[in-house]
């Protein structure tokens, strides 16, 4: 499955409902650590299309930053339920997300 870009608009609908397991990594464009930290996500997303994987960029949403209080990037998030099951911040390898997801 490919990585899914949300925002303000779809986030209720293709994060907090999706089915299963949601990761998101909260990002931005200046960000050195989120452009290598790019590629893992879109492996994740590619190996394991039981997972929603989405993206968002918190300079275009800092609505969404700020509720679930991202202070630094890359950040990501799982959500079980709709609700936030797992956090980790800065770059980690592929096999470090798949345990938080596991």
């Amino acid at each position: 499955m490919a990585v899914l870009k949300i925002d303000g608009n779809n986030f209720e609908e293709k994060i907090l409902n999706a089915q299963g397991t949601a990761v998101v990594d909260f990002w931005a464009d200046w960000c050195g650590p989120c452009r290598m930290f790019s590629p893992i996500i879109e492996q994740l997303a590619a190996e394991h299309p039981e997972l929603t994987v989405g993206k968002i960029n918190v300079d275009e949403n800092p609505q969404l930053a700020e509720k679930y209080r991202v202070m630094g990037i890359p950040t990501l998030l799982v959500f079980r339920d709709g609700k936030v099951a797992a956090t980790s911040v800065g770059v980690k390898p592929q096999k470090a997300l798949e345990e938080m997801v596991g």
